[in-house]
């Protein structure tokens, strides 16, 4: 039998960009706030919370609609 072992890479980029983040700025290269420094790690979690509130906040209008309207 042949067995192949691949790597997927896809999820190591943003941690790979933080880290580069906070190598420039502790040696000086950039003087960003660390909060932007930090960005590569809570970015994607705060565009997933976002869009889960917007499809919440849609449910609940649309629930609101069929409620009211008796559909």
């Amino acid at each position: 039998m042949n067995h192949k072992t691949t790597f997927n890479g896809g999820g190591i980029f943003l941690p790979l960009l933080a880290i580069l983040f906070i190598a420039l700025k502790l040696t000086g290269y950039i003087a960003w706030p660390w909060w932007w420094v930090l960005a590569p790690l809570w970015a994607p979690i705060g565009i997933l919370l976002l869009i889960l509130g917007i499809v919440l906040a849609l449910s609940v209008i649309i629930w609101c609609v069929e409620l009211f309207t008796g559909r």
